[in-house]
């Protein structure tokens, strides 16, 4: 825990800090967003099957040019359960008798229907293109049209494991470079892909990169600050991603072809390879993994930046050395995922931390799916998701640093169940309070996940954070990607998934009761800081005990 000392010198949150802060922030805006930038570019728009009478220009309407094209359709195409166009079949032959408006005929047979069989006619009233219209990715290949949500989930889903591996292994900025240059490179290529195949895979590499990226920004700035401006700094990180929701909704309102605006949100990230350049090693990292002359020179450096130069020429080899002489000892070890769960107290943590994270994120991303579904104005809804969602973000901020990170937790996990919950005992006819209720649980959603990243680097030592951070990364991502599966559940009642929902962030929130408070705390550097943080709490409790008991 000496590092802290070490960037008191340098300052702890200075103009070298802010503008590291800065750059990596907006590439956080960009960046999150295309997790859901499918919202728009994988839109189901209307659609029901190409008919010659209705769709063939060639085809005379020397009979049906006094025909309206509701009567067309009407002869055309069968109605569905909620007697509407059917969406995926069609009548072998014209139904001409269907015109009669009181027309019963009791003896004629049920029309024979076929499927799409030369394809569809799409309705682009509100998007001209998507990913769906282009490949037909409707009725019998519905199935598809998930499949590139999960692909990019899985990718993600593997990020958390090689990308945390990797960041402890070379380093955050490498990875974080190597990763940003990954994802720009595929999101372009998704744009231009001539079929189904490959877009899938450039947006399964996208998404290996995409948590490589968010893990190792909040790394670079929260290892370069000190413990009370974390919680800010976790707050503007999600603020940043609520500002890029917004920006990727208003893009997304102007540009209605899926392929100039995936282009659109792939591009700017080219800019951003520029200054990556001139990032900054953590320089805990570099000093934990035994690289102290490298950890010097950044920490001289930030020091030069801030304005310190009395603490720049302060700064030595033998300073650093005498700090950290017991990390640095521990840093002879190497580390590896095992390390996690050999010593009881970080073996807790990490359990603890998953647990947490696989439940938080099946009710996230329950309230995410069926976000889109709550307005017709998908544009405006994902805006206003953003912009609350910054508010939100700045409330629990608030809350970590006056009420500390277990109770902000507790308080915020517990609400968006209550959200979640109200919902099922509101009727269809209040719609306009159900989105409320929504929105809010949305916005909600977001001050939870950021308190419980807040949590959890803190709880984990610097030589092995990413690798943890990654852990938990995967078990999050677990519970993401079952959580589409509770619906299943809607067999047995409608309401069953959404209970479901509800109950288990509140739960969530009662574990991170389990779990030590970190408020104002040092960053702990190796595992030994974790395991004598545990044995002092533990003497401290039997110290208290022996004074009340008077035997």
């Amino acid at each position: 825990m000496a590092f802290q000392d070490l960037l008191i010198h340098t300052g702890s949150l200075g103009r070298f800090q802010l503008l590291q802060m800065a750059f990596l922030l907006i590439c956080n805006g960009f960046v999150g967003p295309h997790s859901l930038l499918e919202n728009f570019t994988a839109a189901i728009p209307g659609h029901r099957c190409w008919v010659p009478i209705l769709d063939n220009v060639t085809v005379s309407d020397n009979d049906s040019g006094i025909l309206s094209q509701d009567d067309l359709l009407r002869i055309s195409i069968p109605l569905d359960s909620n007697l509407r166009p059917d969406k995926c079949r069609r009548f072998v032959q014209p139904q001409w008798h269907l015109l009669h408006l009181n027309g019963t005929f009791p003896n004629v047979t049920e029309p024979d229907t076929e499927p799409c069989v030369d394809g569809w006619v799409y309705d682009r009233s509100t998007f001209l293109s998507t990913t769906v219209s282009q490949w037909d990715l409707v009725c019998g290949s519905q199935a598809q049209h998930s499949v590139a949500k999960f692909i990019f989930m899985f990718g993600i889903f593997l990020g958390h494991i090689i990308g945390g591996y990797l960041s402890d292994r070379f380093g955050r900025k490498f990875v974080f470079t190597g990763a940003l240059l990954q994802m720009t490179i595929t999101e372009t290529c998704a744009a231009f892909a001539p079929n189904f195949l490959i877009y899938c895979s450039c947006r399964f590499l996208a998404g290996i990169s995409s948590s490589s990226i968010r893990t190792n920004s909040v790394l670079l700035i929260v290892e370069w600050t000190s413990p009370k401006f974390q919680s800010l700094v976790m707050t503007l990180a999600f603020a940043a991603g609520g500002i890029g929701q917004v920006i990727l909704g208003s893009l997304a309102f102007a540009i209605r072809n899926w392929h100039h605006l995936q282009l659109a949100m792939a591009i700017p990230m080219f800019f951003f390879l520029i200054p990556a350049r001139w990032l900054s090693e953590s320089a805990r990292w570099l000093i934990m993994t035994n690289k102290p002359q490298k950890g010097l020179k950044e920490l001289q450096r930030a020091a030069c930046k801030n304005g310190k130069q009395s603490s720049r020429d302060v700064l030595t080899m033998e300073v650093v050395r005498n700090a950290m002489k017991e990390e640095l000892e521990a840093a002879q070890t190497k580390h590896s995922v095992l390390d996690l769960f050999r010593t009881p107290s970080l073996r807790k943590r990490i359990c603890i931390l998953c647990l947490m994270r696989f439940m938080s994120l099946i009710p996230i991303m329950g309230m995410f799916i069926h976000l889109q579904h709550l307005s017709s104005n998908v544009f405006l809804l994902q805006c206003l998701y953003g912009v609350i969602a910054i508010p939100a973000n700045a409330l629990g901020n608030f809350s970590m640093n006056h009420m500390g990170r277990r109770i902000t937790q507790l308080i915020f996990l517990s609400l968006l169940g209550i959200f979640i919950l109200s919902t099922i005992f509101l009727s269809q006819e209040m719609q306009t309070l159900r989105i409320i209720l929504a929105t809010l649980g949305g916005a909600i959603s977001s001050a939870c996940v950021s308190s419980t990243l807040v949590h959890a680097n803190e709880l984990v030592p610097t030589v092995i954070r990413a690798t943890g951070l990654g852990v938990a990364g995967i078990a999050g991502s677990a519970g993401a990607a079952i959580s589409p599966l509770f619906m299943i559940f809607t067999i047995y009642s409608a309401s069953l998934p959404w209970i479901i929902y509800g109950v288990f962030p509140i739960i969530t929130g009662l574990i991170a009761l389990l779990l030590p408070e970190t408020k104002n705390q040092p960053l702990p550097d190796s595992i030994q800081d974790v395991e004598n943080d545990w044995k002092s709490s533990r003497e401290a409790k039997k110290n208290a005990v022996s004074k009340v008991t008077p035997f």
